[in-house]
Formats: structure tokens, sequence, C-alpha cells
């Protein structure tokens, strides 16, 4: 039983969100990845491109970085496989750009939309949990940068959306203490995520590319394809 998409309101989208509340209920998100599959479905669609560039240089853009948590996680893993690779964070949000600039090596406050880079320059370019913040009318756009900017592969991962997974992640926010703001924007988070065909689809719309599509434990879902190697005529 999958609910209608909701266009619930994330605290943590407001502007006015005290710096303080701000890192703290990212730090709660971070360790949500970590526990319930976010960062390991990322690793799991990296791990192919690290093993197929072994001991190569590699940039990877992640797309709405918040704590860094994800990027920092692939740079482990990249390390697994030779790969030396170079961090590079965008956020539309200027504070979460200055506490995670100690973790990237280069980090950028702009607007997902219009990133300030050149078409094909980065490798790879990673977008985790950030689609379901955007209305069905601008998801297109964000789709296309991403896809604009990247050399290599374009990674996006989301939450899928389901009554369970949002009883669940309220549920498991109090053993985990976690804070109200991110009990209330997890939930919200959840049923504002995607079927895989809704991802699949979007993708298709917005870049006139069909993705792989993967379902993962803890109700994750990713979209993955090779801009390069698509944009070629058929």
């Amino acid at each position: 039983m999958t609910p209608a998409r909701r266009h619930g309101v994330e605290i943590l989208d407001g502007p006015d969100v005290a710096p303080a509340l701000r890192h703290r209920s990212l730090a709660d998100v971070a360790r949500a990845n970590t526990l319930f599959g976010g960062t390991r479905a990322v690793l799991r669609e990296l791990e192919p491109v690290f093993a197929a560039h072994r001991g190569a240089r590699m940039t990877l853009l992640d797309a709405g970085t918040g704590a860094a948590d994800i990027p920092c996680a692939a740079r482990v893993l990249a390390s697994r496989h030779g790969v030396r690779l170079t961090l590079i964070g965008v956020d539309a949000a200027a504070p979460l750009v200055a506490a995670a600039a100690s973790r990237l090596d280069e980090a950028l406050c702009a607007d997902v939309r219009a990133l300030p880079l050149e078409s094909g320059s980065v490798d790879v370019v990673v977008c985790s949990q950030l689609l379901h913040h955007f209305p069905e009318h601008r998801i297109a756009e964000v789709l296309r940068e991403l896809h604009r900017v990247a050399r290599e592969r374009v990674i996006v991962s989301d939450l899928v959306r389901s009554w369970l997974a949002a009883a669940g992640i309220w549920l498991a926010s109090f053993p985990l203490r976690f804070h109200p703001v991110s009990r209330h924007d997890g939930v919200v988070s959840v049923l504002r995520g995607f079927t895989a065909a809704e991802l699949r689809d979007h993708v298709v719309q917005a870049t006139g590319v069909r993705p792989m599509v993967t379902r993962y434990a803890g109700w994750r879902v990713t979209a993955s394809w090779p801009p390069a190697r698509a944009a070629a005529p058929a």
C-alpha cells in the first residue's frame, strides 16, 4: 500500500532554522543513513565505478551534501580500489557548506538547479535524499543539471514512499534519541519519496536516458546512469 506523494514541509528546509538545530538534525540524518541503508545504497552503486577505474584520479560531486557523511564514506571506498578521489560538496545552505568544508576538497554554496560547474566536468555526481525536497515541476530541472555536469556516472538515491517506512522511522527515532525536528522531517521525507517506477520515469523525462533502478533494504531506491555514453546517438 503506497500513499499518494505528499507535499508536506520539512522544518530544515526553512530559511530561519538555527545553525545549532540544523547541525543536530543533520547528525541524526547521518546516523539514519548509516543504520537504515542510505549510505550503503550509494556505496553499492559506486563500487563498480571505482573498480573500473582502479589507480585513477577521480572527482565526485555530492549535491545537497549536508554533513558530507556520504562523500566521506565514498572516499574510503575509493581508496580500497586505489582511486584517489577529490570531493566536491554543494549545498544551498551556507552554514552547512561552512561546516562541511573541512571534510571536503571543495565546498560550494549553490542551487543544485544551477551548478557553477562546466558540462562534463565531474566524473561522478551523487544526489542522495535531495530529490524528494523538490515539487514535481522542479524535479526535471535538478536531474538535467546533474546529468549536465557528470562525465562518467550519475547516482540518485532516495527514499521509497511507504506507510510502513514512515511508521518505522517514527518509532525508531525514539530509542535513537533523534531530535523532534528530525523525527518530523524524517516522516515527511518518506511521504515525499518515490516508487522505483516514478524515479525511473522522472529520469527518462528529464534526460532521455533510461537509468538502472535498484531497490535496497531500508526503503531505499537508486537510479544510476552513464551520461557520457547515453548522450551518444543511438
